[in-house]
């Protein structure tokens, strides 16, 4: 039986993340951006009290689009969210499993973020970030691991929230796994990255020797298969086999401009090379529109959901429309992506081919990277997205001490190459060996004493003024 908690508190904190080069995607270029910090302290039944503890960037313009507000506006978008997260889920006073607390809270979560005019996916992400906070308390509490207190399922994760599942499907899918021992990065190209020469996509001293790349799309085909054009016939003097994954981050209008890019894919032989190891086509068009589109024939190139997962009922309605995959980030909640894991497998266990992938926003160096790695590895993601080892220099603005408590105690995932500690790449892959330590796979927990308090959102008639 999976125990029970009772939530004493919950803290957040922030820190600046300067980026070392800008990352352009969709209609935003980031240069810096708070990380958030999480610190949850909970009463285990029977165990006594246990602190737990996870970490998440703060993206603007990516939760939410809508072109009136500004990235800083999003930004405190979520940081209301997680205000508002917190009010809910400390107001539950009796002891409940790591689940329950999450299952008990989301609804009223989404519905209050509503009436405030916050769209679903940023007001999951206050919840996404305690319930992992919340989950390292548990594990610690227990003594346990994360790859084996999931197979246990120690959160008490059933089929409330997704009613086409069987709890004994979730159950079962859990006791299965068997965590992978290295994950390859995927190496993302933003459309403001150097495609040519030095510092470009072929350059082993920026792609660390990776197999799979990410290559970000602005919505407009003729640009989009000119720059993918350049970005082949860099990736074909790597001379080694590779895979490519594209990502328009909501920019296509419609169908019909998806469609016209698709179509240069098909039949334009300077895209062969990016065409022949595509693996499958991220969030091509806006959430809105995804939900009235059917993909039609288009479906046969293979598309996945990202910013339109916002719901637990979101990859069923993606796979009746045509897709056949969905992303997984823990900004976007653990527990979903369990959830979706096991529907992937259930729906291709006929021979159909369903998926759940690994991408990255908000994962830098430490908790959030180690956090969200532990759980793509659990779930049997074998190459994820990776942007900490890219666009910001290693552990960023984080004190050398913190930093050097994270390198220590995980020397597979980081090194001083001269340089400052930075996430340690083993010819194009990152090893897990050292996630199996007691929590929600790190050992360490930040300098608390280092971090501001999270900046108070601003009223909302501020923030629509």
């Amino acid at each position: 039986m999976a125990p029970r908690l009772k939530l004493r508190d919950i803290a957040f904190f922030e820190r600046p993340v300067q980026f070392a080069r800008p990352f352009r995607f969709g209609a935003i270029t980031i240069k810096a951006t708070p990380q958030l910090f999480v610190r949850v302290e909970i009463e285990l039944e029977g165990r006594g009290t246990a602190v737990g503890a996870s970490a998440e960037l703060l993206v603007p313009k990516w939760f939410d689009k809508r072109a009136e507000l500004s990235p800083a506006q999003t930004v405190d978008e979520l940081r209301r969210s997680l205000v508002i997260a917190r009010g809910l889920y400390l107001a539950r006073t009796e002891f409940l499993t790591a689940f329950d607390l999450h299952a008990s809270c989301i609804g009223a979560q989404v519905a209050t973020c509503a009436k405030k005019n916050m769209p679903a996916l940023a007001a999951a992400y206050g919840p996404a970030e305690i319930d992992k906070a919340v989950l390292d308390a548990v594990l610690r509490a227990v003594e346990t691991n994360f790859f084996d207190g999931m197979a246990g399922n120690i959160p008490g994760i059933d089929a409330r929230l997704s009613p086409d599942l069987k709890a004994t499907d979730i159950a079962q899918f859990l006791a299965s796994r068997k965590p992978l021992p290295r994950v390859a990065i995927r190496h993302t190209v933003g459309l403001d990255d150097t495609v040519e020469g030095e510092g470009g996509v072929a350059d082993i001293s920026e792609n660390a020797s990776a197999r799979y790349f990410k290559l970000k799309l602005s919505g407009d085909s003729t640009a989009d298969a000119a720059r993918l054009a350049r970005i082949g016939k860099e990736l074909d003097t790597l001379g080694r086999d590779y895979k490519v994954t594209l990502d328009a981050n909501e920019q296509y209008a419609d169908l019909a401009v998806l469609r016209a890019l698709m179509d240069r894919l098909d039949h334009d032989s300077a895209l062969r090379p990016i065409s022949s190891r595509l693996l499958y086509v991220e969030q091509p068009m806006p959430r809105d529109i995804t939900r009235q589109s059917p993909l039609g024939s288009l479906a046969a190139h293979g598309f996945i959901i990202d910013e339109a997962d916002d719901s637990y009922d979101a990859f069923p309605s993606a796979r009746a429309l045509g897709y056949c995959g969905i992303s997984s980030k823990s900004c976007k909640g653990l527990y979903k992506s369990i959830v979706n894991a096991t529907r992937a497998a259930k729906w291709s266990a006929g021979g159909a081919r369903f998926f759940v992938t690994g991408e990255d926003l908000t994962c830098q160096a430490g908790l959030a990277v180690q956090q969200d790695l532990a759980l793509g590895a659990f779930i049997g993601i074998t190459h994820a997205e990776r942007n900490g080892h890219h666009y910001v220099d290693g552990f960023g603005e984080t004190p050398a001490a913190e930093a050097q408590a994270f390198a220590a105690a995980h020397p597979d995932l980081y090194a001083d190459a001269g340089h400052g500690i930075r996430l340690k790449i083993h010819n194009g892959d990152l090893l897990t060996g050292s996630l199996n330590a007691t929590g929600f796979a790190t050992s360490v927990h930040p300098d608390w004493s280092a971090l501001a308090p999270l900046e108070q959102p601003k009223p909302l008639q501020e923030q629509l003024a």
